[in-house]
């Protein structure tokens, strides 16, 4: 149908691919390659959020691949637990949202503050980055899976795919 979407693509990939499909759009930070039509329609609303800039490539997969599959995302990046101040001033379009997707390495405590604020679904994912015993994600990820809050669910970890397809998913029955 004239559209294509990939993951996880370098810079040489990208260069390969661009000769038989000149089209096509590279973004460097969430590592996708994409191509569509220009009048796609976006339903809904999902929000991603990141703890901290670190986590933003992975967001930025999870978002882009949510945009590319049909959903309105809204973006809040470095909204963490160590400046909560700028996710509570965003609350209400987290509530508003029909799923929110948290991208936090260290801790991972993002997607337990927001499980705490909204009564839709929170789709956390794990990301690699953090400083010391981080464990390349994993710390992040047991705390997700640990997570108190109603309505969290955990991807694998750096997984912003799985995440934005998850999203879109329950964004769609949110509009039917």
């Amino acid at each position: 149908q004239g559209e294509v979407f990939g993951t996880r693509a370098t810079p040489e990939q990208y260069e390969l691919v661009r000769r038989q499909l000149p089209d096509i759009v590279y973004d460097p930070v969430a590592r996708t390659l994409k191509q569509e039509r220009p009048d796609k329609e976006r339903c809904g609303c999902v929000v991603v959020c990141t703890a901290g800039t670190a986590d933003i490539p992975v967001a930025e997969e999870a978002a882009q691949t949510a945009e590319f599959f049909g959903t309105h995302v809204e973006r809040l990046y470095d909204v963490g637990v160590s400046g909560i101040h700028r996710l509570l001033d965003k609350v209400d379009l987290l509530q508003q949202a029909n799923c929110v997707v948290t991208a936090a390495g260290m801790e991972g405590a993002l997607a337990s503050v927001i499980g705490g604020l909204v009564r839709n679904p929170v789709i956390a994912v794990p990301t690699s980055v953090g400083y010391g015993a981080s464990f390349h994600g994993l710390s992040a990820l047991l705390t997700m899976i640990n997570s108190c809050a109603n309505c969290v669910s955990v991807v694998n970890i750096d997984n912003g795919y799985g995440a934005g397809i998850i999203a879109t998913q329950i964004n769609r029955l949110a509009c039917k």
